[in-house]
């Protein structure tokens, strides 16, 4: 048994400090054991809780699962440690110098360093060395829900002229994606109706994005709407029996 020392109040470096112990051989067997692969799925469903409580505008649920989160980082920054490649205060570091260049609006040393350029995907790039639409395109991770991978790939794409540039031709491509899709419904092999569909998907991102509104939320409320509304009519069904 480790003699742990309770305290009234912790910090992130006592909660990095804790995932220290329970990694060491006297520690938890599970917590051992774990690489950034076993725990990586970990993340992601900590992440969506996270965003449920957000949604929920529910604030001790949310204090929980961003604890959740900062548990998974803590995690993962005690096993980079470990492999000897970075440490929490590294990855701190990195964070702050960061959001400082990218605020030369509110930091005089960021607004000195990046004197005549505006906007942050503007200072990304600078900062990654990207320098063509491929290395902005490169570096939409292929990991990212696909509604929101599309979104974010024809944002950065319209950045260099590519795509429709208003709601109309946005529209007018939708259009033609459903007429293809419809085609491709009747005829085509399986292949061609799932490049139809996605395309139609595609189209249809596009369209919502230049309407102002975030396709993965957008869809993620109306699968909401969608749960309540069956919700609805079941109780309704049960209370007129």
């Amino acid at each position: 048994m480790i003699d742990w020392p309770e305290k009234e109040h912790y910090t992130a470096e006592d909660l990095v400090e804790i995932i220290r112990i329970l990694r060491r051989p006297d520690g938890c067997p599970w917590d051992r054991v774990q690489t950034h692969r076993s725990i990586r799925k970990n993340f992601l469903e900590e992440t969506c809780e996270a965003l449920e409580a957000i949604d929920a505008d529910d604030p001790q649920l949310l204090r929980e699962e961003l604890g959740d989160v900062l548990m998974q980082v803590a995690f993962h920054a005690v096993l980079e440690e470990e492999a000897g490649r970075s440490t929490f205060a590294e990855i701190c570091r990195e964070v702050c110098e960061k959001l400082v260049y990218r605020h030369p609006h509110v930091f005089a040393s960021a607004a000195a360093q990046n004197a005549g350029i505006n906007g942050w995907d503007a200072l990304k790039n600078k900062e990654k060395g990207r320098r063509t639409l491929a290395d902005e395109l490169d570096s939409v991770p292929a990991t990212l829900p696909a509604l929101m991978r599309a979104q974010k790939l024809q944002k950065r794409a319209a950045g260099h002229g590519i795509g429709p540039s208003d709601a109309t031709g946005a529209s007018a491509a939708l259009d033609q994606a459903v007429r293809s899709w419809q085609a491709a419904r009747s005829a085509a092999g399986e292949e061609e109706k799932a490049r139809a569909a996605g395309q139609m998907l595609f189209a249809a991102v596009d369209a919502i994005r230049l309407a102002g509104i975030d396709a993965e939320e957008a869809l993620t409320f109306a699968s909401k709407a969608f749960c309540r509304a069956l919700e609805s009519g079941r109780d309704a069904h049960q209370t007129e029996q």
